[in-house]
């Protein structure tokens, strides 16, 4: 009996120390592995989380320096997700570094990657109230803003689209089509009015054409008549002084016939009357003749519009 005791007694001290020396290794390497890693929480709620797994990769340009603990989803904001990261100590994690989600494209597997921009910040390790670590905050991953503004462009192409539909309504395409056939009339007369005008203006360089050469032969008849004129005044010069002699010698005869008639004038008055007038007449003629013989250019051209013709 003393002897099975004994083994009792000492196959419990070895589970004892067997227990003991786990639980240290445990706890040894608990505190070993808090000390070398640093926690860190991560609220997600503009990107989504397709393909992202506890025990995903979380790197720094393009570096591993961690992996994702645990993930849960809140009750008071359903699009909102809560993520525990683990990275190690070293890591730079500065209070701006934002966390993104990035993809690959053949697989669909997700990873965290955190971005720290110029310049950075302190090191991150304020722990706020209520958070059991350092709170990093959500970035805008570059594809989901480029297929977000995929997305708007989409939406505004669509609703341009439905805009060119109600547009384009059987009343609206009929007055499009009258527009198009106005315009398609309009452009049809105004080529008309262009050649139309084309040959106008070949008439009136023709015109202008003609009116130079009229011009020059007018000066060269101008020219002519000048020097054929010239012989004319002057042999009209003549003529007048040839008219003014005879007139005065007419006048001369006048004042003897006048005394002669005076002499006969009682037995011939009547006939001496009737002499006169055809004597008054002639004279007066005669004054005509030489008033037109002094502007010989109006005897010869007709008078100008500031002269009196004949009896005005």
């Amino acid at each position: 009996m003393e002897a099975e005791a004994k083994y009792t007694y000492v196959g419990i001290a070895v589970i004892v120390l067997v227990a003991a020396l786990i639980a240290a290794v445990v706890w040894l390497n608990r505190a070993g592995g808090r000390q070398d890693f640093k926690y860190y929480t991560i609220y997600f709620e503009r990107q989504p989380l397709d393909g992202l797994q506890i025990g995903g990769d979380v790197d720094m340009r393009g570096i591993k320096i961690g992996r994702v603990e645990d993930y849960d989803l809140l009750a008071e904001k359903v699009n909102r997700v809560r993520v525990t990261i683990r990275t190690d100590r070293r890591a730079p994690v500065r209070t701006n570094t934002v966390a993104i989600v990035v993809r690959n494209f053949v697989t669909g597997i997700a990873r965290i990657t955190l971005i720290t921009p110029e310049p950075p910040g302190p090191p991150l390790a304020e722990v706020r109230d209520g958070q059991p670590y350092p709170l990093i905050a959500e970035g805008e991953s570059s594809f989901d803003a480029i297929a977000g503004k995929v997305g708007r462009i989409g939406d505004i192409a669509a609703e341009t689209l439905e805009s060119i539909n109600l547009m384009l309504t059987a009343e609206n395409r009929a007055a499009v089509t009258s527009s198009l056939a106005n315009v398609k009339e309009l452009t049809a007369g105004l080529n008309q009015r262009m050649r139309d005008l084309d040959k106008t203006l070949v008439t009136f360089n023709g015109a202008a054409t003609e009116v130079g050469r009229a011009g020059t032969k007018f000066a060269q008849v101008a020219e002519t008549t000048g020097s054929q004129i010239a012989p004319a005044i002057k042999q009209a010069d003549q003529t007048l002084r040839d008219v003014s002699t005879a007139a005065f010698a007419l006048e001369k005869q006048t004042s003897a016939l006048a005394s002669t008639f005076a002499d006969v004038a009682s037995s011939t008055d009547e006939q001496l009357t009737v002499a006169v007038t055809e004597l008054r007449s002639t004279i007066e003629a005669m004054t005509r003749l030489l008033d037109q013989l002094r502007d010989p250019r109006a005897a010869l051209l007709g008078p100008g519009k500031t002269q009196r013709g004949p009896g005005e």
